[in-house]
């Protein structure tokens, strides 16, 4: 069983990615193993929506759920050898290797859009998006597009009652992380920065 709708997304973290990507649709696939990953011979699928702001982890609970529909469905045929299998066309698909915990620094010149795709593809329980903000360590677990203010150069600052981080393209709601590992929200970004507004970078910097 593989967490996506083959051949799309084959090989690891199909979940992750598909959220990175900004899908609205992935599944589950029941299909026969073969020695290449992910290309067997198809014998059930199911499909599942991926909402604008869900999670990789809510996403995950929903392929799960789609796994044991697509199993069940399946299993009559299987264990009676009528089950009829389909051939993936590969060509059609795609493959993605592993990602690591450095894969969650953000980039802020990518936009409103990539940047809370990330943020939920690597919202805890995985290790979550990263950043710089005026040189502090900063951690993005949750966020949400916004209107208001842009930004040539990104910036955090705090905008009628929230903490946002301004691009070029628009702004984003910070709604869950964490700011020299002691400002967590909106009031305490306001008693200790102000209005002032700090220089966004990607964390690897």
């Amino acid at each position: 069983m593989h967490g996506s709708l083959l051949p799309h997304y084959r090989g690891r973290a199909p979940v992750n990615w598909a959220v990175l990507h900004g899908e609205r649709q992935t599944g589950a696939t029941l299909h026969a193993m073969t020695v290449k990953a992910d290309a067997g011979d198809i014998v059930d699928a199911q499909a599942v929506p991926i909402l604008p702001d869900d999670t990789a982890a809510e996403v995950m609970h929903k392929v799960c759920v789609a796994a044991e529909i697509a199993f069940e469905r399946a299993l009559p045929g299987l264990v009676a050898g009528t089950a009829v299998l389909r051939r993936q066309d590969l060509a059609q698909g795609s493959y993605y290797g592993r990602r690591t915990q450095t894969d969650g620094a953000i980039d802020w010149r990518q936009g409103v859009a990539a940047v809370h795709n990330l943020v939920r593809a690597v919202a805890p329980p995985y290790p979550g998006a990263f950043a710089l903000a005026s040189g502090m360590p900063l951690k993005v677990f949750r966020t949400l597009p916004a209107d208001g203010p842009r930004a040539a150069q990104p910036e955090l600052r705090w905008v009628e009652g929230e903490v946002r981080a301004l691009c070029a393209d628009g702004a984003l709601r910070l709604l869950e992380f964490e700011l020299d590992g002691q400002v967590r929200d909106a009031a305490a970004f306001r008693a200790r920065f102000g209005t002032a507004a700090l220089t966004l970078g990607d964390g690897r910097q």
